[in-house]
């Protein structure tokens, strides 16, 4: 069974009041259309009944007499014929059979043949002296009245109802006609009052609609210029100027932040330039007093091991730091051709030296595959999704670097790309950590992480932020034995 379908909706604010106004004068139409109808046919249908109180009993009486119509000096005491209206219509009724049924045509009477069905509704007619409506096949619909005739029998006059009927559905016509010629005029006028009283809603609408396609994560956002004022006394014009209001403030809260991103990069940049050189130097002096040859005890031996190590991990966590810090500072990288398939294989050489224990693979396409970019930051990238997968996962776990070309499914272009993923059976990625995997400083394990050699939860950041550089993107699919990094590259 099938159920017919919904009309539609408006959906615009406009289109409702438009539609509702339409609506609203349809149903007021129809009200006073319906109401004239009525009262129109209900006035019409009481003439008639006084016409027929008029007309009395003289035709149907006249039938007793075979229906002739006689002369107007015949002195026929039941009067004269030839004066009732065309159409009257009469019939004579004993019991519930009727024997004489007539109606009067221009200039002479003629019978009317009745079925079973037009007696029996004659017959059901009261003889209550009023009017009552009735349909004859030979007829159609007339309007009749029926008293008691002297001789015990039933007598029925009736007029028909083709003039009442064919007014009043002239005047439906009419009203049909007037009414939607009124509805279009009101439509269409309406719909440019509602477009132009909605003029000033509508221009906050284009500019909030600018306003939510900016990013506004970070950086420096210029917002486009305020919505026009409105009358503040309206709906409208107070919509207008809160929403105004409330862009000044987030134009003031963005200003805010990006001076204090500006200044936090500032700071992280600088310090970790400025860092750069006692770390260096700290582990340049360890490193040469464990070269001493005199006898040195073997606790100051340990101390200095554990210095020369420390100054290595806190050098590299500036060097991580300063990368990002001009990285966000939106320092371009190099763009030249580079070889992932070579870099792939180098890492992955260097990660089996690394990580004994796992199992490394590849999967490569025949030909090499070249993206532009930075060629040292792209072999960062793979070495620090390596050294995640050998870190976090136990001895033995498998990881497969695979490599495939896309056709249009570039990472902020069109054209071919470079989709690269490492995936691990390791574990998996703990469900709380998987939103902010990306985030600087998120570590898995925080004791392992400041353990010696432990990381400092920058690399993954770093694999973001060197990808979102080169235009593309990385995402992780992970659930317990099955983990998964994939990394987008344009190759255009």
């Amino acid at each position: 069974m099938r159920f017919p379908r919904r009309l539609p909706r408006p959906h615009t604010l406009r289109a409702r009041l438009t539609v509702g106004l339409v609506v609203l004068l349809a149903v007021s139409c129809a009200a006073v259309g319906v109401a004239a109808v009525v009262e129109l046919n209900g006035f019409l249908t009481s003439r008639l009944d006084e016409q027929l109180d008029q007309a009395g009993n003289q035709f149907p009486e006249s039938l007793e007499h075979g229906g002739t119509l006689p002369d107007d000096h015949d002195g026929d005491e039941h009067g004269d014929t030839r004066r009732q209206t065309t159409g009257t219509f009469g019939a004579r009724l004993v019991g519930d059979a009727v024997t004489n049924a007539a109606v009067v045509r221009p200039g002479t009477v003629t019978d009317v043949p009745l079925t079973s069905e037009d007696a029996r509704h004659l017959g059901a007619v009261p003889s209550d002296g009023r009017g009552h409506t009735v349909r004859l096949s030979a007829l159609d619909a007339y309007r009749v009245r029926a008293s008691q005739g002297i001789d015990g029998d039933v007598l029925i006059t009736g007029l028909p109802l083709e003039p009442v009927e064919a007014t009043v559905h002239r005047l439906e016509l009419v009203a049909g006609i007037v009414f939607g010629a009124a509805l279009t005029a009101t439509g269409v006028a309406g719909a440019l009052w509602v477009r132009w009283s909605l003029r000033p809603l509508s221009r906050v609408a284009a500019t909030a609609t600018r306003v939510s396609e900016l990013p506004l994560a970070s950086g420096e956002v210029a917002l486009p210029p305020r919505a026009p004022e409105a009358d503040p006394r309206s709906e409208v014009g107070r919509v207008a100027g809160a929403f105004n209001r409330m862009l000044g403030h987030v134009e003031d809260a963005l200003t805010k932040r990006h001076a204090s991103e500006e200044r936090l990069r500032s700071f992280a940049a600088d310090a970790s330039h400025e860092l750069r050189t006692p770390v260096a130097s700290v582990r340049g002096h360890a490193e040469l007093a464990l070269l001493h040859p005199g006898p040195v005890p073997p606790e100051v031996t340990r101390a200095l091991d554990r210095i020369a190590a420390e100054s290595s991990r806190m050098g590299e966590m500036v060097d991580d730091l300063l990368l990002l810090a001009r990285l966000d500072a939106g320092r371009p990288l190099e763009r030249a051709p580079v070889d992932l398939t070579r870099l792939i294989l180098d890492a992955i050489a260097d990660a089996r030296a690394a990580g004994p224990g796992h199992q490394w693979e590849m999967e490569l396409p025949e030909e090499p595959v070249t993206v532009p970019g930075d060629a040292h930051r792209l072999q960062q990238v793979l070495a620090n999704l390596l050294a995640n997968a050998r870190v976090h996962t136990p001895v033995g776990t498998k990881v497969t670097v695979t490599l495939d070309i896309v056709v249009d499914c570039a990472a902020g272009g069109e054209g071919p790309s470079a989709v690269l993923k490492v995936h691990d059976d390791g574990p998996g990625v703990p469900e709380d950590l998987r939103p902010g995997v990306f985030e600087r400083f998120t570590r898995a394990d925080r004791r392992k992480s400041e353990s010696p050699g432990g990381g400092a939860g920058l690399g993954l950041s770093i694999v973001a932020a060197v990808v979102e550089a080169h235009g593309g993107n990385v995402s992780l699919d992970s659930r317990p034995g099955a983990t998964t990094f994939t990394v987008t590259l344009s190759t255009v």
